[in-house]
């Protein structure tokens, strides 16, 4: 049969000597053999089947004796009895040798004998004190007679010999064994002991034997240190940013895990795949320590964690127990520390951080590295109080941590370097998380940046403002965009547009759009007609591109505006008394649908008006649709309007402001672009217009034109300036136009100039020559003239230029 294994042997099989304690020792003939080590021995709480036990019980016992120990076997967890009523009946022989020692025992343990007349008992009782065993039943000894244990001792009197009766088994916790009689064996011939089976001893008893007390703790300190692990990295990955992330390794290490914390990083930070060329620079990016006052620690810990359990929570130590002020000695580790610091090639502070390995302050390898990090300032705890800790990112070291215990805390132990080294790489991936993704925002900053203007022009007549948001912190790029394009004649057209999505492609493709929109504008071309260019575009550029927008074009002459869409939603003017009404625009098909025609509408502009033009992402939402944002949005501004006095428009950037306040907290979904406009206009006071011939004598004719109106206007000190410049603009016009051209004279803050002809060609400035009888009038005109330029027109050009008015 096999031996069963299912425990240590207990106290009294241990070497025997409590088996010597109980019972006399007896000298087998063959020399000792008693041992916790020899077969043969019925030890109490073991697996002793008849079939593992020795068979030489009846080497002194005769009929009835040998009748009764095989009695007492069939009710005991021992073989004696089992083994003596095998082979020999009741009054057989004792078997010597290694032949009864080892054979008849495991016969009679499978084959009991009949002449015993206990064979199916014994059998019986047999697989009883297996499955007993199995259990960890006990140590019961034989309860049929008295038999000497075998030991190193000598021989001791029968009368020594305690014999337990049946109704009072020996038990484990008197010590008492019982064995069979050995005969005439020798120390060879006993068989080894059957493993010991699970202890029946009471929970109180086994907790007290040595070394379980000890396992239970180390098993609950580890699962403390596996909460706090996770705790911790939970804090230190909440950061999005570099700062958030430093701050959690802080937070989470001080004071759960250390009294004290200084925490290094490279400067400049490498990005993603960057090899840093100049010399590796250490920079203390933060440092924290346990405050002097212990109610200020606790309650900073507990405002910090918002919670008070112990389970998973970093404000408790690995150990599971609050870590508690303990620094007199560290309160001041952090003070003086070098806040730069240039890692020496071939250094121990180098050597430490490519090990990557946190080593405690006493490591040969630490002894050096730490006065070369943290400098003369602090005083580092020696032993196994500090632990540095490298900081390895994905692909290289950042950085370096420096945990620090004061002398009234238990120092750090070894499994306390895997926890630093759990730490330092949650945080160094995280700062190397934050790095890419800083650079990722900063990238669509700029994108964003340049695809809007940087600032807006301040055209004549009109003034402008505007604003922009995003969808979110995470989401820094959107396809919104706003442009203001000056144009002839003291024109400018208004745009706003947005892009489907919030990804850097729809920014891309609104940039695209944007810059088909300036050069469209340049051209002149009617509204509609921008609009029409601008899907063909949005076609070229991909079938899903598309885009709603809103272009207008404002005359601040004429006091019209001409409004063309394309699916956007619908302007809202703001007059002068207050009153705000939303414009009844054709809405139009999405710029990108193909096959789609745009309608434009031409409507008065009065002067002190404001037009506003937005985003769906202001006034559409989860909680409202488009229509009743936009309710919302007339509501907001005549309510605004109502704060102004009654004779004065509202101020562009305060309304701006107040125009976004409609916006709840959690109402902003989309990104959004506002441009407001207040139309100021020209008086046709301050405009002189005239048609002339092209002619010879134009340039005079328009000369004097010139001065009349410098006269009716009290700007006769620009007289010789002005007619100069004239006459060489018009003068050009004439020697190439084959129609009428026109002259334009515009008096606001500057005086401006225009002269209009039908030949599309643009004038460039060129350094002419000595022997050139002309090319020197536009280079008069850019000497004398604060701006000048030229602006192709559907119909011709535009030349003009402005002189500033005293």
């Amino acid at each position: 049969m096999a031996h069963s294994h299912d425990g240590a042997l207990p106290a009294a099989c241990a070497g025997g000597e409590e088996v010597e304690r109980v019972r006399p020792r007896t000298r087998s003939k063959g020399g000792t053999s008693g041992t916790s080590g020899t077969r043969g021995a019925s030890v109490p709480g073991t697996s002793g089947t008849s079939g593992t036990s020795s068979t030489s019980a009846a080497s002194a016992a005769t009929g009835p004796s040998a009748a009764s120990g095989a009695s007492a076997a069939s009710g005991s967890s021992g073989a004696s009895g089992a083994g003596s009523g095998a082979k020999s009946g009741a009054g057989s022989g004792t078997r010597t040798g290694r032949k009864s020692g080892g054979g008849s025992g495991r016969k009679s343990g499978t084959k009991p004998s009949a002449r015993s007349g206990q064979g199916a008992a014994a059998q019986h009782t047999s697989q009883q004190q297996t499955a007993e065993a199995s259990r960890g039943s006990g140590a019961r000894g034989g309860a049929g007679r008295a038999v000497p244990e075998p030991s190193h001792g000598g021989p001791g009197p029968a009368s020594e010999r305690p014999s337990p009766t049946p109704s009072q088994p020996p038990t484990a916790e008197s010590g008492a064994v019982s064995h069979p009689t050995t005969g005439d064996m020798t120390a060879a011939d006993v068989p080894p002991a059957a493993p010991k089976a699970p202890s029946s001893d009471p929970p109180a008893a086994r907790e007290a034997a040595p070394g379980n007390g000890d396992a239970a703790e180390r098993e609950r300190r580890g699962g403390d240190r596996l909460r706090f692990v996770g705790a911790a990295t939970r804090r230190i990955a909440r950061g999005m940013d570099l700062d958030e992330t430093v701050l959690g390794l802080c937070r989470a290490s001080v004071p759960a895990y250390s009294d004290a914390i200084l925490v290094y990083l490279r400067d400049p930070l490498p990005v993603g795949d960057e090899r840093p060329t100049g010399p590796v620079v250490l920079r203390l990016r933060r440092s924290d320590r346990i405050p002097d006052d212990p109610h200020a620690m606790v309650a900073a810990a507990s405002a910090a964690d918002g919670r008070g359990q112990t389970d998973g929570d970093p404000a408790k130590g690995p150990g599971g127990t609050a870590a508690g002020p303990s620094l007199s000695a560290v309160s001041d580790g952090t003070a003086g520390a070098a806040e730069y610091v240039e890692v020496v090639s071939g250094g121990p502070l180098a050597e430490v951080l490519r090990g990557v390995r946190p080593v405690f302050a006493d490591a040969p390898a630490a002894r050096d590295a730490l006065p070369e990090l943290l400098g003369d300032g602090p005083d580092v705890p020696s032993g196994q109080r500090a632990i540095l800790a490298p900081l390895r990112g994905r692909r290289r070291v950042i950085g370096a941590a420096v945990f620090m215990r004061g002398p009234e805390r238990a120092p750090f132990e070894p499994d306390d370097l895997l926890i630093a080294a759990q730490l330092a790489t949650h945080t160094a991936l995280g700062v190397d998380k934050a790095v890419l993704y800083g650079r990722e925002a900063y990238i669509a900053d700029e994108l964003q940046r340049t695809m809007l203007p940087d600032e807006l022009p301040q055209p004549t007549g009109c003034h402008l403002a505007s604003r922009y948001l995003p969808a979110a912190e995470t989401a820094r790029v959107g396809g919104d965009w706003y442009d203001a394009i000056p144009l002839p004649g003291s024109r400018v057209a208004l745009v706003v547009g947005d892009v489907m999505g919030h990804s850097m492609t729809s920014a891309a493709i609104m940039g695209q759009l944007r810059t088909t929109a300036q050069t469209l504008a340049q051209l002149d071309l009617p509204p509609q007609e921008v609009l029409h260019h601008l899907d063909e575009q949005a076609q070229r550029l991909g079938s899903d591109r598309m885009a709603t927008c809103l272009y207008a074009v404002y005359d601040p002459v004429a006091h019209r505006i001409i409004i063309a869409n394309a699916g956007h939603p619908p302007p809202v003017l703001l007059h002068r008394d207050g009153r705000a009404e939303v414009l009844r625009i054709p809405a139009g098909a999405p710029i990108g649908v193909g096959g789609v025609d745009f309608e434009a509408v031409e409507l008065d502009a009065p002067a002190g008006a404001t037009l506003l033009l937005y985003t769906d992402g202001l006034v559409e939402s989860r909680q409202r649709d488009v229509w009743t944002g936009i309710e919302h949005l007339r509501e907001k501004l005549t309510a605004t309007a109502r704060l102004t006095r009654p004779d004065a428009s509202a101020p562009l950037e305060p309304l701006c402001d107040e125009v976004l306040d409609i916006l709840g907290p959690g109402d902003r979904d989309d990104d959004i672009a506002l441009l407001a406009a207040r139309f100021d206009g020209i008086a046709p006071s301050d405009v002189a217009y005239w048609f002339l011939d092209p002619r010879a004598q134009t340039a005079g004719q328009a000369r004097r034109l010139a001065r009349r109106a410098l006269a009716r206007w009290d700007l006769e000190e620009l007289s010789d300036a002005v007619e100069l410049l004239v006459s060489e603009v018009v003068t050009n016009a004439v020697r190439y136009a084959e129609r009428p051209i026109t002259l334009r004279l515009l008096r606001t803050d500057t005086l401006r100039c225009e002269v209009g002809d039908d030949v599309p060609q643009l004038p460039r400035l060129r350094q002419a020559r000595a022997t050139d009888e002309g090319g020197r009038g536009l280079y008069l005109v850019n000497r004398l003239a604060r701006r000048w330029g030229a602006t192709r027109l559907s119909t011709g050009k535009v030349v003009w230029f402005e002189l500033p008015v005293s």
